[in-house]
């Protein structure tokens, strides 16, 4: 099959000789369109036209969340030029005098607004009167945390920052058993003032809520620490660029300035015993993060989760003085998991387990994945999960 030609739109003729030297660039624009692109993107295209032939040289833009349903996102002189309706979006070009706006509207209640003009001053004037009063006040909500997530693409590290769901740890602390608990109730009480060590390493069996315990870790030091995650903390140790981007990043003098949780889950293979042979420097880069050179004057955490019996791990890793807290997150014992499923029933969560469920937890006890489970009636050999450890735990 032939592919077809694709159609050129030129959208500016060169400007006449005879014109103000001082008007456009005086360059003719030439703007490539084919059969596959839609109304709204013709119209982005368009939106560019006055700018890239040097018309209306400047140009402002914002994105927007949570925007009225009766905000106009428009001047009230605007004249409109075309308007475009896709699967979810909306797009209206507009024009005055001097100024060309571009507003793309999602049903979701996202925005965004362009505006190109022949002064600086007209760009911010007409995008100020667009924004203004067009978006709700933000909702107060306290589960919710920034946390960063870092990975290593094609050009170099990239961080994105995202809104995740964090739970309180006064209620999610019957979740763990008590030594377990005892031990994250000082870690979720510090401060900044009271970090010593650089290390959190919590360890033990899947399913036992290491990863919701560092999401309400983030929750409660909040205020005086940035939560950031390794998507691949094997690259992240690997390459020593990524680690000072991460690690180090920018400097900044200022004394109020927030302390940095590096999150690495589930790094068997970095922390285990035979890690030096297996991983090369990355066990070496680690510890010189925590308290090595590289750690010095940055005030960075660096929070691991890991699978690995404590036996397993690397003597250099858990050694009193690195670690800020070393917790080994186990099941809960047989009589904590059967008062955990009934407290869910009295809370009035949904409970298809019954007695036959509540049967099905040996004297070992149940990890809290099973015990939700349960909860949730899916049916499953009869839980004998090992007794839990004592925890370790430094601070």
């Amino acid at each position: 099959m032939t592919e077809r030609p694709q159609e050129i739109l030129h959208l500016v003729e060169p400007r006449d000789p005879h014109a103000d030297p001082g008007a456009d660039l005086g360059l003719p624009v030439v703007l490539n369109l084919n059969d596959g692109n839609s109304p709204a993107d013709v119209m982005d295209v368009l939106s560019l036209r006055p700018f890239a032939s040097g018309e209306q040289p400047w140009s402002r833009s914002t994105q927007l969340d949570q925007v009225k349903s009766d905000a106009p996102l428009r001047p009230a002189a605007a004249r409109v030029i075309r308007t475009a309706h896709e699967k979810g979006k909306e797009s209206v070009l507009y024009e005055g005098d001097g100024w060309t706006l571009l507003t793309n509207r999602w049903k979701h209640g996202s925005a965004y607004v362009a505006v190109s003009a022949v002064s600086d001053e007209l760009a911010r004037e007409v995008l100020d009167e667009c924004v203004r009063d067009a978006t709700e006040p933000p909702k107060e909500d306290e589960s919710a945390v920034q946390m960063g997530f870092w990975h290593l693409g094609g050009r170099g590290p990239i961080r994105s920052e995202r809104t995740i769901s964090a739970d309180d740890w006064t209620e999610i602390r019957r979740n763990y058993t008590a030594p377990v608990a005892a031990a994250l109730d000082q870690v979720m009480g510090l401060t900044r003032e009271e970090v010593a060590g650089r290390l959190l390493l919590l360890h033990g069996p899947p399913g036992t809520g290491k990863t919701t315990a560092l999401r309400a870790l983030a929750r409660s030091w909040n205020a005086w620490c940035q939560s950031d995650c390794v998507l691949d903390p094997e690259a992240l140790f690997g390459a020593p660029g990524y680690l000072m981007q991460v690690a180090v990043g920018e400097g900044d003098d200022d004394d109020n300035r927030r302390w940095r949780l590096l999150v690495l889950e589930d790094c068997d293979e970095l922390i285990r015993g035979e890690a030096k042979d297996a991983a090369g420097q990355g066990l070496s880069r680690l510890l010189n993060l925590t308290d090595g050179m590289l750690g010095q004057g940055r005030d960075v955490l660096v929070a691991i989760t890991t699978n690995e019996d404590l036996a397993r791990l690397h003597p250099a890793v858990v050694r009193p003085g690195r670690c800020l807290a070393q917790i080994e997150v186990g099941p809960l014992t047989r009589p904590e998991a059967l008062a955990w499923l009934d407290e869910g029933a009295e809370d009035g969560a949904e409970d298809t387990a019954g007695t036959a469920g509540t049967a099905r937890i040996g004297p070992g006890g149940a990890t809290l994945a099973e015990l939700v489970a349960l909860r949730k009636g899916e049916v499953r050999p009869a839980i004998e999960s090992a007794p839990a450890t004592d925890t370790g735990f430094y601070l």
